[in-house]
């Protein structure tokens, strides 16, 4: 029924006519249209194909690609917006005939008369144009347009000024050494001060600068630097800011790391050195071995044949002091120094801080000109409108005059320490300023990260060309990606110690940094610097802990009592301290207790093999060695390993630890005892040596070395 039934219906016979009709290359037309359906109908006999082998399609598969890729051969051209006819013909290196023709079709529906000058502003008819002509295009700047360079309203200093506006003005004298040479010492001999006392852990840890009245009615600046070696960038500083260099070295350490650094500071910036040794008053002191070692750093002094003045004085006694004053009065008058008060002012940003009943404030180093209140005044990135000056003594003042150190206070933005200082006209004129230098760091930060972003490209087109390649060479549109998936979000495990800097001034936080930048073990535990600033730990420096779980490091500043009640709440730790070499080695625990532990063994004892005995247990015979105690103790719970000559044969626990019939926990030296080890079929002999041990946690300690 069912094979009559699919013969019915099925129209056999029309596939066979054009079955025929096709194999004859005739082309038969049906008489009625009630079959047109049929027509056309394409049959191929499948089992008249050859079929390849394996070893066919493996050899096409390998020598050529099974896909096909065309190569883009159509020439790209750069156009631009209202091109003229003339412009599109160059650009596509056509005539101006072409142009026209291929306008026909671009744009039919205009009655435009197209002329070699006319100004196509439509820019769908230049892309069309350019299609027409076979083409690809790019969308370019016009070439005749000129970039209109940006005027750079950023403030310099004023030109030299002429010489009759020249008037005498202080010596600037920075005083630099080694730490714990007496340098702050010897400035408050001279000054009748105990600033000395003042100090945490004995060391300065920031730039102090002030005025000394001579006996003679001079006056005279002092820079102090600090002498510490994580305090290079705050010497460099005051060595660049100073007409001369008083060289404080102790006359019973001689000339140590930063005495030679100092040196090679003051050499850099070009100033005049003046050589104090200092603490004469102790015995057995070498002044003579003192000078020649000096000498053996290019310092010679007058002594032994040089031209550089060495005074001997005793800080701390004041002896030869005015001896020192006498030498650097001298030797401001050899150099002449002067400046013009009028104008301009020019300066230098000594040190910068904030605080919380007075709010930002600079000390600053006036080079020229006369700051007074009222002026506004610009620093790197921070301009400030002059509400107060303050004298290093802290009276307020109505002006400095140059070389006069002021405290400054006014500030918009808080500079940093080192910028230079630069008098403008106008508060409108101090905003374009911080618009422009903000505007080119900017630029310069894009310039950074495009250069990241151009490594990175170059990396993934080559990884995607090696791809693409391969991909060709299988002959597949499509590949599977090779491993597993990878996760969207990736989570990090590697120790990590994430700190937050808040320092009392910018050159504490500055020093800090700098000694941050020296970690070099990242592989081993990853030291991350989330935040830093000047001033004391606000709620908003809570937040950034909290969410990078960090540890605030409060330099010599305060914690109010409801942001420490609230980190404590949050379980954030806030670690005060005032001295920079421990809170150095507060990070380095803290680094090391994020250091991932490694297993150790600790030796226990050691036990020789007398004899081997096999004994009857659950009525099976198994291996048990007589030993005697010799070394230490054995411990049931413990590992042992055993010793054969030079190899070891077996590691592992012990199933029984036995002394006569008792099961013991512990064998004492010199003691017998019987072990049968976890491993039943293991066997030794007499003479096999037999050691006690476990595995403890060991707590390594980061070798990171910040340089003191």
């Amino acid at each position: 029924m069912y094979k009559s039934l699919l013969f019915r219906r099925l129209p056999l016979k029309l596939i066979k006519n054009e079955l025929v009709a096709q194999v004859y290359g005739i082309k038969k037309v049906p008489l009625n249209n009630s079959h047109q359906w049929a027509r056309q109908l394409s049959v191929s006999y499948v089992c008249c194909k050859k079929r390849r082998s394996p070893e066919e399609k493996e050899a096409e598969s390998q020598g050529r690609s099974s896909i096909r890729y065309s190569p883009k051969s159509a020439e790209v051209v750069g156009i631009w917006r209202n091109m003229t006819v003339q412009e599109l013909a160059n650009v596509l290196n056509k005539d101006l005939d072409h142009v026209y023709k291929s306008l026909e079709f671009a744009d039919k529906d205009s009655d435009i008369e197209y002329t070699e000058k006319t100004v196509i502003h439509n820019p769908q008819i230049i892309r069309d144009v350019v299609k027409i002509s076979g083409c690809r295009f790019k969308i370019v700047p016009r070439p005749d347009e000129e970039v209109a360079e940006e005027e750079n309203k950023d403030a310099f200093p004023a030109p030299p000024a002429p010489p009759e506006a020249l008037k005498p003005r202080p010596p600037v004298v920075c005083v630099m050494g080694h730490v714990d040479h007496g340098k702050t010492t010897l400035l408050d001999s001279l000054r009748d001060t105990s600033v000395v006392d003042q100090e945490f852990g004995g060391i300065t840890q920031h730039i102090g600068a002030f005025e000394v009245q001579l006996a003679s009615g001079e006056k005279v600046t002092f820079l102090d630097t600090p002498g510490h070696a994580a305090f290079t960038s705050m010497r460099s500083r005051g060595a660049h800011a100073t007409d001369i260099v008083v060289l404080v070295v102790a006359a019973d350490d001689g000339v140590m790391e930063q005495t030679v650094e100092s040196i090679r500071m003051a050499r850099e910036a070009n100033v005049p050195i003046l050589v104090a040794i200092n603490k004469i008053d102790k015995p057995g002191v070498n002044i003579d071995k003192t000078m020649r070692a000096l000498a053996a750093l290019g310092i010679i002094c007058e002594e032994i044949g040089g031209d550089v003045q060495a005074i001997p004085v005793s800080a701390l006694k004041k002896q030869n002091l005015d001896t020192l004053v006498e030498a650097l009065t001298l030797q401001a008058q050899l150099m002449e120094l002067k400046a013009d008060p009028g104008g301009y002012v020019e300066g230098v940003v000594l040190e910068a801080q904030l605080d919380a009943k007075i709010g930002k404030q600079a000390t600053v180093l006036v080079q020229r000109g006369t700051l007074r209140r009222g002026s506004v005044i610009v620093a790197g990135t921070g301009w400030a409108k002059v509400r107060v000056l303050n004298s290093a003594d802290g009276r307020s003042v109505q002006e400095a005059p140059p070389s006069t150190p002021v405290s400054v206070l006014g500030w918009k933005e808080m500079p940093s320490a080192g910028d230079q200082v630069l008098e403008v006209t106008s508060e409108k004129r101090a905003n374009e300023v911080m618009k422009w230098r903000h505007n080119q760091r900017m630029r310069d930060k894009q310039a950074a990260d495009l250069e990241v972003i151009s490594a990175k490209e170059a990396a993934h087109q080559q990884q995607y060309a090696a791809a693409l390649a391969r991909k060709r060479a299988l002959g597949r549109f499509k590949l599977r990606p090779a491993g597993p998936r990878q996760k969207m979000i990736q989570h990090d495990d590697h120790p990590t110690l994430s700190v937050l800097v808040k320092g009392d001034v910018d050159g504490s936080v500055e020093a800090i940094l700098d000694i941050l930048e020296t970690y070099d073990e990242n592989e081993v535990v990853r030291l991350d610097l989330v935040h830093f600033g000047v001033g004391p730990v606000t709620p908003n420096d809570l937040e950034v802990a909290e969410v990078f779980k960090a540890v605030i490091y409060a330099f010599n500043v305060d914690c109010p009592p409801p942001i420490a009640v609230e980190a404590k709440n949050k379980n954030i730790a806030i670690k005060k301290h005032n001295i920079i070499y421990r809170m150095v080695d507060d990070i380095k625990d803290e680094l090391s207790l994020r250091i991932p532990k490694s297993q150790e063994e600790e030796y226990i004892g050691e036990a020789n093999v007398l004899q081997e005995f096999m004994v009857t247990e659950n009525k099976k015979k198994v291996p048990v060695a007589g030993c005697r105690c010799v070394k230490g103790s054995l411990v049931r719970n413990a590992l042992y390993r055993v010793i054969r000559g030079q190899e070891v044969i077996y590691e592992g626990k012990l199933a029984s630890m036995k002394h006569l019939k008792d099961e013991v926990p512990t064998i004492k030296n010199d003691m017998e005892c019987g072990l049968r080890f976890e491993d039943p079929t293991f066997s030794v002999q007499a003479g096999d040596t037999v050691v006690c041990y476990k595995m403890i946690d060991a707590t390594n300690r980061t070798g990171w070395d910040p340089g003191f």
